[in-house]
């Protein structure tokens, strides 16, 4: 069975969004919630957190250095150094009971992120958007409940994307230069047993690793809808898992202590820390948004 570890001990209300940062062998990460976007150097335990004037769903890393955030008002460039946010833009401004949710930047360079029905949980009124590095922004997917799961296949052919509530894990052909999507497939729809999805990566082998946040744990799904692996976490509630350490081969997962109740928490008191497990196939990077 692999082991475990518990690297960090954040006690996040809800942990989520693991970025690897190879240059730094360092992994950021977001606390929902709290608002914050933090970093954690593995090999020391150092942290730091920039706090955020909104709620944060997602980042990413950019080429030209600091992150473009989804906040609850939309989508923005921030700059570490001075904890500047320049505004982009805010598709979705007319459903206000939404909110930013999942995101990550394919491996062409462009920063998709989607939303979430945050008042019900229930309302098919959440969309997923494709930020290009020139600014503009496009709505690529309409009807979802819970956006979530983004990965990409090693070659950037195939993008993974789930919708949560929805309970479903599909694949698209992707086009690296134009950045659309086509040929919508389901590849697995998990129950709650088995671990309804939530964020997700992806390996050298084209499997699929999905947070099971129903069910504590981590799921590996291979490319025709198998589940492949299943790894038990010491936690109520996974959110995320990427890939990062020299060797890529090093799994973090996020967690949240979000609703959770004061029985499961005694009985998993780690929840709302950050995990780590090694596995024998490497993860596949992401990249940096271009713009």
């Amino acid at each position: 069975m692999a082991e475990v570890r518990c690297i960090l001990d954040a006690k996040a209300t809800l942990g989520e969004c693991p970025v690897w940062s190879a240059e730094e062998q360092a992994l950021y990460w977001v606390d929902i919630m709290a608002p914050a976007l933090n970093r954690l150097d593995p090999a020391t335990g150092a942290t730091r957190s920039w706090p955020l004037p909104d709620t944060i769903g997602s980042f990413g890393l950019r080429e030209r250095g600091g992150a473009v955030v989804a906040l609850r008002n939309g989508l923005h460039l921030f700059d570490f150094d001075t904890g500047r946010l320049t505004f982009l833009t805010h598709p979705g401004s007319d459903k206000p009971g939404n909110r930013f949710n999942d995101g990550k930047v394919s491996p062409d360079g462009r920063f998709w992120a989607g939303t979430m029905d945050e008042e019900s949980l229930s309302r098919p009124s959440a969309a997923l958007y494709r930020l290009d590095p020139d600014g503009s922004c496009r709505r690529m997917i309409d009807g979802l409940i819970v956006s979530n799961g983004l990965a990409w296949s090693a070659n950037g052919r195939t993008m993974f994307h789930s919708d949560s509530k929805g309970q479903r894990i599909c694949a698209y052909d992707y086009d690296p230069e134009t950045g659309d999507i086509a040929n919508r497939r389901i590849v697995a729809q998990p129950s709650e047993e088995i671990g309804r999805p939530d964020g997700a990566a992806t390996d050298m082998e084209g499997c699929y690793w999905s947070a099971g946040i129903s069910a504590g744990v981590l799921n590996r799904w291979t490319p025709d809808g198998k589940l492949d692996r299943q790894i038990p976490l010491p936690c109520v509630a996974p959110t995320m898992p990427c890939f990062g350490g020299p060797d890529m081969r090093t799994v973090f997962v996020t967690s949240l202590r979000h609703h959770a109740s004061d029985q499961k928490l005694a009985a998993k008191p780690l929840s709302g820390g950050i995990f780590a497990v090694e596995v024998e196939v490497p993860g596949v990077p992401v990249a940096k948004f271009k713009g």
